[in-house]
Parts: C-alpha cells; sequence; structure tokens
C-alpha cells in the first residue's frame, strides 16, 4: 500500500472545498493516527557482548600442535566459563524441537554448525564460526633485529609510467 504524507491530503482535500472546520478535524486524526506510538519507536539497547574462543582440544593436553576451535559471543557481563553451559542449553532446546528430533546434534560441535541460531539465542549465544577454525599458539613477542623488512613504495611515479 502506497504511503502519503498527511500535508498531501490536507492539500487534496483543500482542492475539493471542504469546510475548514471538516477539515482540520480530519487532518488532526490524520496526525494522531500516524503518529509512532512510544512502544514502537524505542527499542532496547543492543546488549553488550565479548567474544569468547572455544578451542577444542581433543587429546586433552594443551598446547597442542593442531588445535580447532569456534568464535562465539556471550553478553558482556557473563563469565566465559558459562559459555559451554549456554552451549548445552542450546543444543537440548534444538534437540527438543520437530528439526532436533528427526536430525539431533550429538556433540558440540555438530550443536555449533548446524543448530540453529534461534536456540542459542534464547540462550544468550551467538555464534561467529559455524565451522572449526584453525588456532595458533605465539609466544607474543615481536623479533627485532633477526627480520629486515624492505620497504616498497607502491605509488607509480610519472616518469616510470611514461616508458
Amino acid at each position: 500500500m502506497a504511503k502519503i504524507e498527511v500535508n498531501q491530503v490536507a492539500e487534496i482535500l483543500k482542492k475539493h472545498k471542504l469546510e475548514p472546520a471538516l477539515l482540520r478535524e480530519i487532518v488532526e486524526e490524520m496526525n494522531v493516527v500516524s503518529q509512532p506510538t512510544l512502544d514502537d519507536d524505542i527499542k532496547p539497547p543492543a546488549p553488550k557482548k565479548q567474544f569468547v574462543i572455544l578451542i577444542s582440544d581433543q587429546s586433552g593436553k594443551l598446547p597442542a600442535k593442531e588445535l580447532t576451535g569456534w568464535v562465539v559471543q556471550i553478553p558482556e557481563d557473563a563469565s566465559p566459563y558459562s559459555t559451554t553451559d549456554r552451549i548445552f542449553k542450546g543444543a537440548y532446546d534444538f534437540n527438543a524441537s520437530k528439526r532436533g528430533r528427526l536430525l539431533p546434534v550429538k556433540s558440540v560441535g555438530e550443536a555449533l554448525e548446524s543448530g540453529s541460531a534461534k536456540y542459542f539465542k534464547e540462550a544468550d549465544l551467538w555464534v561467529k564460526t559455524k565451522m572449526p577454525v584453525a588456532v595458533v599458539v605465539t609466544d607474543n613477542v615481536l623479533p627485532k633485529d633477526d627480520m629486515k623488512l624492505e620497504k616498497v613504495d607502491r605509488r607509480k611515479r610519472k616518469d616510470e609510467s611514461e616508458d
């Protein structure tokens, strides 16, 4: 349905020579109806979130050579240690659904990969990577003299571009 401004409707009604009192009453009623209600206009602010990396340690020992994990977000004020409980709750809710009864998830990886986002959202968990990603271990130290970097000027010079 096409939307039209109240002012345009008022101009159309003026062209048809309606009484000014009736015109004013119609325009006031249209203004009241067209104003958004306070409940519709105000949205609650989005919750602040923190990132959590859930690492898959299949051998049970850290650090391992090949680690994989998933990146998720939880509310900022929540403990990162509650992440697994949130995943379990979302997976249990998914398995209780119609689709989950047909194809239930049996592991955390399956839950994050094929579970619906709405069940995790109810548990205040937002999955950022459905597929596991590689985790790289670092000692968090930058080398000083061993590595020399060559500076490359990527701007084209006028004399080089004419060749």
